[in-house]
């Protein structure tokens, strides 16, 4: 079995996104680095935003929230959204507690503040605050699936700053999350979910097997309801990290609920994919959600 750094080595090999790392803005975006959107104790929790500080009406909002088995990553670079800044998109790329850091619920406390922080901050820098969008990948695409089904669920929400703003989006993209820990046992992986060192494990701190209480609080599916928002999953039909049975689950169950949801299968593409075709999704489904975005 693999040690925890070999896991997490084929994680950040294997999330294969798309990115701009050192692409260059447009003329019209400011980033403004490292901004503290709460405090977690001694942990100063920060995000990366990019704005049009002169647009003249307020602009949607992209909150990235980056992968890595909630135990890697960062939010430079911004994943795949850096792009939608030249249409009109204004961006948060947001950092959160890692598991090594703090335990679940702590990374959804933090992404409810971050988005908090957001809305306070709208008016400030020409957001709309009715035009949230969350999107992530792996690890990434777990929380911002939570993040869109449990707005305003008071156990989830945290004590970490402007409590009186709503954790609210408005959309989530959800790019091969996780959903059902216990269900991702028995199926096709290069990682053994049901370890005591998995990342699943240590995001709960506890092998997942122990903790079906923590593994339902994780699990995006136990907070439908009939307020939600549209989702857009997207999951490759060959992924070998999370299973490809992560977003069947999620889909069955939003449309079940007569939820909108939108679910495309990436044919033959492993924990990460790309491309021109893949993008086009997500920029119809922005369209269709926000029709009054370019």
């Amino acid at each position: 079995m693999r040690c925890v750094h070999q896991q997490l080595l084929l994680i950040a090999a294997m999330a294969g996104v798309v990115h701009a790392q050192g692409a260059r803005l447009p003329d019209n975006i400011t980033l403004y680095p490292d901004i503290e959107y709460a405090k977690a104790g001694d942990t100063s929790l920060k995000l990366d935003l990019y704005t049009d500080p002169t647009a003249g009406s307020a602009q949607p909002l992209i909150i990235w929230i980056h992968g890595g088995a909630w135990a890697a990553g960062d939010k430079n670079p911004p994943g795949p959204a850096l792009p939608w800044l030249r249409e009109g998109w204004a961006l948060a790329s947001v950092n959160y507690r890692l598991s090594q850091q703090a335990v679940w619920p702590a990374q959804m406390h933090d992404c409810k503040a971050a988005v908090r922080w957001l809305r306070a901050h709208a008016t400030e820098h020409r957001l709309d605050p009715q035009r949230f969008v969350a999107w992530g990948s792996s690890a990434g695409g777990h929380l911002v699936a939570v993040l869109g089904l449990s707005g305003d669920v008071e156990e989830l929400e945290g004590h970490l700053g402007n409590p009186r703003q709503s954790s609210r989006v408005q959309a989530v993209i959800d790019w091969f999350g996780p959903t059902d820990f216990a269900q991702m046992l028995g199926q096709p992986s290069a990682m053994d979910h049901a370890a005591a060192d998995s990342p699943e494990s240590r995001l709960l701190g506890a092998q997942v097997a122990t903790v079906p209480d923590r593994v339902k609080s994780a699990n995006p599916i136990t907070y439908i309801s009939d307020d939600d928002p549209p989702f857009l999953i997207m999951h490759g039909t060959k992924d070998m990290t999370v299973p490809f049975n992560q977003s069947e689950l999620l889909h069955a169950a939003l449309t079940a609920a007569k939820h909108q949801s939108t679910f495309v299968p990436v044919e033959g593409a492993g924990h990460g994919f790309g491309g021109p075709q893949v993008l086009t999704h997500v920029r119809d489904f922005l369209r269709q959600c926000f029709p009054a975005a370019k």
